[in-house]
């Protein structure tokens, strides 16, 4: 009889058991985000800084659930920078669904909002209740991106608990790697959703090569 299991429901234990998926420490493994960024306007900066105070704004008031952080941080943060314009195609709610070999296991889930570039996936983005930390999205986004259908090709995440954002790279090579960069804070001085865009124009413009 098949398994079915929920991404949502995923733990990393049971995707290094199902996927043999590996950490990787050495900062060389995911260089990314931290070199050559493209630079931002000042339009965009004060754009992201409005978008920062909305935040500030929202959080007043708890719960911060999905919804309001999509609304007032990841849709913001997309349409800043030019994520809706072609050659970008963006997809809300995606289904996936992975057969797991040999396991008489299949996964399902769907994306809470996903970026298309002819069909590699240039982001995903999963927008979790702002008072669990990023770790509890870290298992449940690695198994979408697990799903990519060109697995050949390095694939980029972006978690945010609206506050907090961390990027990850997955790859296929042999078995399932990944790492994921430092971790950018709202709270911390300055506006760190600079960086933040500097970091998703950069993936995005690797995925259009």
């Amino acid at each position: 009889m098949t398994q079915i299991l929920q991404a949502k429901n995923m733990t990393l234990a049971e995707l290094e058991k199902l996927f043999q998926v590996q950490f990787v420490e050495s900062e060389e493994f995911f260089r990314e985000w931290q070199e050559n960024l493209p630079e931002i306007t000042d339009w965009q900066k004060q754009l992201l800084d409005r978008v920062k105070a909305g935040y500030f704004n929202l959080i007043k008031k708890p719960p911060l659930l999905e919804k309001p952080i999509n609304l007032t941080i990841v849709s913001p943060l997309l349409f800043i920078g030019e994520f809706y314009l072609s050659p970008f195609d963006l997809k809300t709610e995606k289904s996936v669904e992975i057969l797991v070999e040999n396991e008489n296991t299949v996964i399902k889930g769907s994306l809470d909002t996903l970026v298309l570039q002819e069909q590699f996936w240039v982001m995903v983005i999963e927008s979790k209740r702002a008072e669990l930390s990023l770790e509890a999205g870290l298992a449940q986004i690695l198994t979408y991106m697990i799903a990519n259908p060109h697995p050949e090709k390095p694939c980029y995440g972006l978690i945010s608990t609206g506050g907090s954002f961390t990027f990850i790279k997955l790859v296929k090579d042999g078995n399932w790697k990944y790492a994921n960069s430092k971790v950018f804070e709202l709270r911390n001085p300055g506006n760190d959703l600079h960086q933040v865009l500097q970091i998703l124009k950069q993936l995005s413009q690797l995925a259009l090569n």
